[in-house]
């Protein structure tokens, strides 16, 4: 079991990208961070490329989209470290076609992409939630994305405005409203629950079509893991701006 004083990180979907360049950032500010990932061995290859660098970084395996698995995740960061005062909830997938619209994509499209990007954050952070209200202030980020504003999707000539990834970007709002709902409940604890906007961040996702790079990418999720008791809860957020729901 690690220093008490040491802060305890989870990171889903941790093996590359947003969720790699997060474990770097949270590990480097001197958060022992798990790198959580589906595929154990890449957790583990990531894991010592960044042990190599003198970051406290170790190695899960999490299929958040597998309840078995989270709940080997649980007892083993129960055994290990007997709480946890962060989790970011960065595993996620698009995979609507984006040539079609709405009514284009096929029902497995929906079904899979709110699969991952609602229902198994809702599962993991409710299993991890325990670990959670052991910690003396735990932080629960979710990614999100600029995509899930209801409020700029119907305002003309908004940055996304007629941007059509149906299933994603549904499954975003709908994370979005997860976090309020989840929030207010926390409302009276220590626990604090955001949702961020990384940006327009080139990786895997978007065959490298982004903006930004990833170390930019990962600051908003950094930030909000951080963030002191008078930080915000229930937001929703990008580097410091608070984004339309």
């Amino acid at each position: 079991m690690n220093n008490p004083s040491t802060k305890i990180a989870l990171v889903t979907g941790a093996t590359r990208g947003i969720g790699l360049e997060t474990v770097r950032q949270l590990a480097s500010a001197g958060v022992h961070t798990l790198l959580a990932g589906r595929n154990y061995q890449a957790a583990v290859a990531r894991t010592l490329e960044l042990q190599a660098e003198g970051l406290p970084v170790e190695a899960i395996q999490l299929d958040v989209n597998d309840p078995d698995s989270i709940a080997v995740a649980f007892e083993h960061v129960q055994q290990r470290h007997g709480r946890l005062d962060i989790l970011v909830n960065n595993a996620g997938v698009l995979i609507d076609d984006l040539k079609q619209g709405a009514s284009g994509q096929s029902q497995a499209v929906w079904r899979s992409t709110f699969d991952t990007n609602l229902f198994a954050v809702v599962e993991v952070t409710v299993s991890l939630l325990p670990l959670l209200r052991q910690a003396p202030a735990g932080r629960i980020v979710n990614v999100s994305s600029i995509l899930a504003s209801l409020t700029l999707h119907a305002q003309p000539g908004s940055a996304i405005y007629g941007f059509l990834a149906p299933a994603y970007n549904a499954s975003k709002s709908a994370l979005n409203a997860w976090t309020l709902q989840l929030a207010h409940e926390l409302r009276h604890s220590p626990i604090k629950v955001n949702a961020v906007h990384p940006g327009y961040v080139k990786t895997d996702m978007n065959a490298g079509q982004g903006e930004m790079d990833v170390a930019e990418g990962a600051r908003t999720s950094v930030a909000m893991a951080l963030i002191g008791a008078d930080g915000p809860t229930g937001s929703f957020s990008y580097l410091g701006e608070v984004l339309p729901w």
